[in-house]
């Protein structure tokens, strides 16, 4: 009987290097990789001249659905998200009207996950003030983990959680064997800066830097460590924009159970760019100094970041306009360059690093052992790129709902030629094909009650 999918030629990226090779995919896993597969198959790729990388797990999206789909959606943002290389995503449970802080708001989530996502899906759930006695609903229906605003949210009905609320819910995380992620800047620090800057009519682009210090974000990763020692929670810090973050997150490690990530947007835009572009980069925390930046890339290449997601987080154009920056919508649109802003800085970061910041690592530390690694009996999650081929990006190519990107006119290295989600072929040559609709990531290491 023929295979379901045969790659030949290409140049597959594991974590042991790249090397020329052939892969078989029979039910959506791969089942065999050699170097010379002999052999008929239903479907047969011609890889050669490409780059085969584990397709790109991104952990830090906001698509916004249900309830908030003109801002984004599953159909949309997966578009984008595969468009990219990337084959899975989860969700945070803000933007979306309801956020994700129930079993019932979980349900409703999923079905449009499973009505509109062409890629597969994990789902957070929140933690608020007024939602820790329905962390079990959440844990029991296979949330990726819980995440909380250490300051405000910008949304109404997902509450910042003060210390005792996180105190609360890293303690439920613990006994679920599930990862809390916090959004770390300190409410007293960026409340009191914006209150003084706004008493003094500031509204411009250097007054909403100076509202969010560098020092905000250090004081909150330093109580939320402190918190996840205490409870013995896995912890994990969502978007660290500074070199001394990192470090923060470095010192911890010897007893805490604590990872982090950055963002392309940290690592491509700066303070100048944020002049430059305005609404585009404006984010929470903001992008940095020239200098910080090229701390973060150190860092990186150090090995003391876990992974880079892309933290999209879209509006729409009129919540994103205004002559005053404090009432422009902060967030970043940026899921379809993720794994472009990473290959733009190769050598400096071989191929196997770029599999492991974008795929294999958040899948390691997430619990989901059949996605992030090219071998046998994992997830035919595959994305062909060609390496010896560079773009100018428009906004004519990008997926997303509004095409609202700071990283247009940028030239990046490695055009997406095709994306594979669990073997079925997603994106080719610059369209999407087919009508595959992604299934939900449950972690597999979760504790039951």
């Amino acid at each position: 009987m023929p295979w379901d999918v045969l790659i030949r030629g290409g140049t597959v990226v594991t974590p042991q290097g790249a090397d020329l090779l052939d892969l078989v995919i029979e039910d959506g896993k791969i089942v065999d990789i050699a170097a010379v597969i002999m052999g008929p198959s239903r479907l047969e790729l011609d890889a050669t001249g490409l780059h085969v990388f584990p397709g790109m797990i991104d952990p830090h999206v906001h698509f916004n659905e249900p309830g908030r789909t003109e801002w984004e959606g599953f159909a949309t943002g997966s578009a984008a998200l595969t468009a990219g290389g990337g084959t899975s995503f989860f969700d945070m449970p803000l933007n979306s009207s309801p956020p994700t802080l129930d079993g019932e708001s979980f349900d409703l989530k999923h079905a449009a996950g499973l009505a509109n996502s062409r890629a597969d899906f994990g789902l957070w759930g929140g933690i608020t003030p007024g939602n820790l006695d329905h962390l079990h609903e959440l844990a029991d229906r296979g949330v990726i983990g819980f995440k909380a605003f250490m300051s405000d949210s910008g949304i109404d009905d997902f509450l910042r959680s003060d210390d005792e609320t996180l105190h609360h819910g890293m303690k439920v995380a613990r006994d679920r064997g599930l990862i809390v992620a916090v959004h770390a800047e300190s409410e007293k620090i960026t409340a009191d800066r914006t209150r003084e800057i706004r008493a003094k009519g500031g509204r411009t682009w250097r007054d909403y830097l100076d509202s969010r210090p560098i020092e905000a974000e250090l004081d909150a990763i330093t109580r939320a460590i402190a918190i996840a020692r205490e409870t013995r929670c896995k912890l994990h810090i969502v978007h660290v924009s500074c070199d001394a973050g990192i470090e923060l997150v470095t010192r911890a490690r010897a007893s805490v159970d604590v990872t982090c990530e950055t963002c392309p947007h940290y690592l491509l835009l700066n303070e100048d760019d944020l002049f430059r572009l305005g609404a585009p980069a404006k984010c929470a925390p903001p992008v940095r100094s020239a200098k910080e930046v090229e701390k973060l890339w150190h860092q990186l290449e150090a090995g003391q970041i876990d992974f880079v997601a892309s933290d999209h987080s879209p509006a729409p154009p009129s919540m994103k306009t205004s002559d005053d920056v404090f009432d422009i919508w902060g967030g970043v649109a940026g899921v379809q360059s993720t794994r472009s802003a990473l290959l733009s800085r190769v050598p400096a970061m071989a191929y196997p690093n770029v599999a492991e910041l974008t795929a294999t690592a958040a899948a390691r530390r997430f619990g989901i052992t059949s996605k992030g690694t090219i071998d046998q009996f994992m997830d035919a999650d595959l994305s062909l790129v060609d390496l010896s081929r560079s773009f100018t990006l428009s906004r004519q190519d990008l997926f997303d709902r509004h095409q609202f990107s700071p990283y247009t006119g940028r030239t990046f290295k490695g055009v997406v030629k095709q994306t594979l989600v669990r073997g079925n072929v997603v994106f080719k040559d610059g369209a999407h094909v087919g009508d595959f609709r992604g299934k939900l990531i449950k972690p597999d290491r979760i504790t039951h009650a």
